[in-house]
């Protein structure tokens, strides 16, 4: 796929390219077609949403918002392969609030995926949690101005304009991811209950590796997912799923990797040279009395 000259793919839930009745209503009434928790999109703001689901980078596609994981739900079936045994009852609660000893809030997990018994009394769960990436730059400049004119604006060349919007990978593992694994990965991990991570091919990539372990062992399943072109719209598609241990995988997300001290050291010393090397500011305050 060339790259194109603009970088919005997707626009609630639709190529800027498509005209169909279907996705004119969508960009019309600021509808999400992918699961949200009301039928318009509430990306950003709700009275104007931020109706990029997607945007292009590097001849590939970037899913930058998380309901965009939702499509047809295929999420919680893979996690659900993940956590329960063949033939188990289960269900998916989303934004579920989890809460330290304190009782202090850890944050809400994206989905939580219950399993019950004939009686409807829960005996098993696992979290899922979606990791959309960050956008580095300015989207919603270049979608304002599609959205004025999708027709003739489907074609724009936004690549000289300032802040030109880029996923923001490290930032997204730094500032979602780390603390995620770290605050509520830790207190279901003490549970040992098993959590799944969904996200794109692009941001998996860019992680740490990652020691991989034995399904029966694993604690963590990354499911990574692609965008893929199919009759003209594009597709969530499961590419691959990563398993490995709780452990392992926080440590390599979190502990960073360190430059040489030398590099440090020479940091140090330049800013000693220019403190040594400037004179003080002395300045005569006449008949201060």
């Amino acid at each position: 796929m060339a790259e194109p000259k603009q970088p919005l793919a997707e626009v609630f839930g639709h190529l800027i390219t498509d005209h169909t009745p279907a996705a004119t209503r969508y960009r019309k009434n600021r509808l999400c077609p992918f699961n949200n928790k009301i039928p318009n999109c509430t990306k950003d703001k709700a009275k104007n949403p931020l109706g990029v689901c997607s945007i292009y980078h590097n001849d590939e596609v970037a899913i930058t918002c998380p309901i965009r994981f939702r499509e047809g739900w295929v999420i919680t079936d893979h996690a659900a392969e993940f956590f329960f045994q063949p033939g188990a009852k289960w269900s998916s609660l989303t934004e579920v609030r989890l809460s330290d000893g304190a009782g202090k809030s850890a944050g809400n997990i994206d989905v939580v995926l219950v399993a019950y018994d004939e009686s409807g009394n829960i005996y098993d769960f696992g979290s899922l949690e979606v990791q959309a990436v960050y956008i580095s730059g300015n989207v919603r400049t270049p979608f304002e101005n599609y959205m004025a004119d999708p027709q003739s604006n489907q074609r724009m060349d936004w690549s000289a304009e300032p802040n030109y919007p880029r996923p923001d990978y490290l930032s997204s593992s730094r500032k979602r991811l780390a603390p995620q694994l770290l605050f509520k990965g830790g207190i279901l991990n003490s549970w040992n209950k098993k959590m799944a991570v969904a996200l794109n091919r692009g941001f998996f990539e860019t992680l740490p590796s990652l020691q991989r372990v034995e399904r029966e062992k694993a604690d963590i399943a990354w499911l990574i997912y692609d965008l893929k072109l199919v009759s003209g719209k594009f597709q969530l598609e499961r590419i691959d799923t990563i398993y490995t241990e709780f452990q392992s995988a926080l440590l390599a997300i979190t502990q960073p990797i360190p430059g040489r001290l030398e590099d440090f050291i020479k940091v140090l010393q330049n800013k000693l040279d220019e403190q040594l090397e400037t004179p003080p500011k002395n300045e005569t305050i006449e008949k201060p009395f």
